[in-house]
């Protein structure tokens, strides 16, 4: 889900948790507002089967108003389509206790990766397709709390940070090990985005959510986002000195420990897996693994 900071006044009318899908009555994308009461966790409400409507928004992701027609969810789609992403900005051993797990030392600065924006992907029924040159026992899980960069900036101060944030969803970096230690850049990535936005509705904590990465049932990584190094306005102000931070712009902010490459015997993604993120007060968002 995203969470975005907006006046009192302005918040009535504009989406609080938004869903980008398919409706059931005429087969086209549409952005909806859904009842987070009513659905507080719409992965899993879905892979139920359950019925599940949303209040049309109009505009787009970043200004888009809610009206009062609803539609029939048919199928969830990651909250962005590609070509309002320009990039997708990643932290890498941005958790304490990640630190600890892999023996290296805290970093003094944010360590950074890209990825390109084709590698944004859906929730279930999309799947996460292993190419043929990652088929090789490396293939990698990480929950990671995510937000969307809601308008661009340069040199954004620290205390003025959270006001450039649109909204905080759950991913999965999923990882090809022996393809991303072959280069330093660490690029070569897969990612399933999960489906639903929140804007930073008050309640809303991005620094003290539950997260935890389920495969095949079992929990196999099971954090908090207070273990981050750097939180989300060091992260937005460090992105921004010296170069431009576009509207759109995702920010992957790191994973806890439990990835397979770091258990003993170390886990990778296999066919059919059933791999899932959970992040508290966003969401579950499911996907399977497919080897092309």
């Amino acid at each position: 889900m995203f969470a975005a900071r907006r006046t009192l006044s302005t918040m009535t009318r504009n989406w609080t948790h938004l869903v980008r899908f398919l409706a059931k009555e005429d087969g086209q994308v549409h952005l909806g507002q859904i009842d987070s009461k009513q659905t507080p966790d719409l992965g899993l409400a879905l892979e139920k089967g359950e019925t599940i409507t949303a209040k049309l928004v109009t505009g787009n992701v970043f200004d888009g108003i809610v009206t009062d027609k609803s539609l029939t969810i048919s199928t969830l789609l990651a909250p962005l389509s590609m070509d309002e992403v320009p990039i997708i900005r990643c932290m890498g051993l941005n958790y304490r206790d990640h630190a600890k797990e892999a023996s290296m030392p805290i970093p003094n600065e944010p360590v950074l990766f890209i990825k390109p924006r084709t590698a944004l992907n859906g929730p279930h029924p999309a799947r996460v397709n292993v190419p043929k040159v990652a088929q090789d026992g490396t293939s990698d899980y990480e929950a990671e709390l995510s937000f969307v960069i809601s308008k661009t900036g340069r040199d954004i101060p620290k205390e003025q940070a959270l006001d450039y944030v649109l909204g905080y969803t759950a991913s999965n970096d999923v990882s090809a090990r022996a393809q991303q230690f072959k280069n330093s850049q660490w690029s070569r990535w897969i990612l399933p985005h999960r489906p639903r936005l929140g804007r930073a509705f008050r309640h809303l904590r991005p620094h003290n959510l539950r997260i935890r990465a389920i495969l095949n049932g079992e929990t196999v990584q099971d954090s908090s986002t207070k273990e981050m190094i750097f939180d989300v306005a060091t992260i937005v102000s460090f992105l921004s000195q010296g170069t431009t931070l576009e509207r759109g712009t995702i920010i992957m902010t790191g994973t806890g420990p439990g990835i397979g490459a770091m258990r003993n015997p170390k886990i990778d993604l296999k066919n059919e897996d059933d791999i899932r993120v959970e992040v508290e007060e966003i969401g579950t968002l499911i996907n399977k693994v497919y080897y092309e």
